[in-house]
């Protein structure tokens, strides 16, 4: 009977170390990239209208993987792979990097203005407000990323 008692104290003190050790982690966003990425000539946006850009989604990833914008523009994600697309903010999975993008923020209700999901076809805008540079990813595919660079 004590085996069981220590066996059940051990189990549960490992998933609950467990439990922390990832909430700690999703509260500290990862930005080694965030800076070291430059501009390349293929990240020109291709222009819809004055003030917006499209970055096109496929099979592949995004392309361009670097976009520069100016401060206002807005961006639009067209997906035009096989699967469903939702882009989201760095870092997966919390999403904290530009605020108001938080997985709380855009998972309850997806009628504000927060990375959205749309599915194979389908197309999402959003509008960059703040300089600097903003990773973002498929929220479905994490290893799918993407930079804007806002000026």
């Amino acid at each position: 009977m004590n085996k069981i008692i220590i066996a059940v104290v051990i189990v549960i003190l490992i998933a609950g170390g467990g439990y922390f050790l990832l909430k700690a982690r999703s509260n500290n966003p990862q930005s080694s990239l965030e800076n070291s990425l430059q501009p390349s000539a293929s990240a020109s946006p291709s222009s819809t209208e004055q003030g917006s850009a499209i970055v096109r989604y496929n099979d592949n990833g995004f392309t361009p993987a670097t976009l520069t914008i100016n401060q206002g523009e807005t961006v639009l994600f067209k997906n035009e792979s096989s699967r469903s697309m939702w882009v989201a903010s760095a870092a997966h999975p919390s999403h904290r990097v530009y605020s108001g993008t938080s997985l709380e923020q855009h998972c309850p209700d997806t009628s504000g203005m927060a990375f959205d999901q749309c599915g194979a076809g389908g197309e999402y805008s959003f509008p960059f407000a703040k300089t600097g540079t903003w990773q973002y990813h498929n929220h479905l595919n994490p290893s799918d990323t993407g930079t804007i660079l806002v000026q």
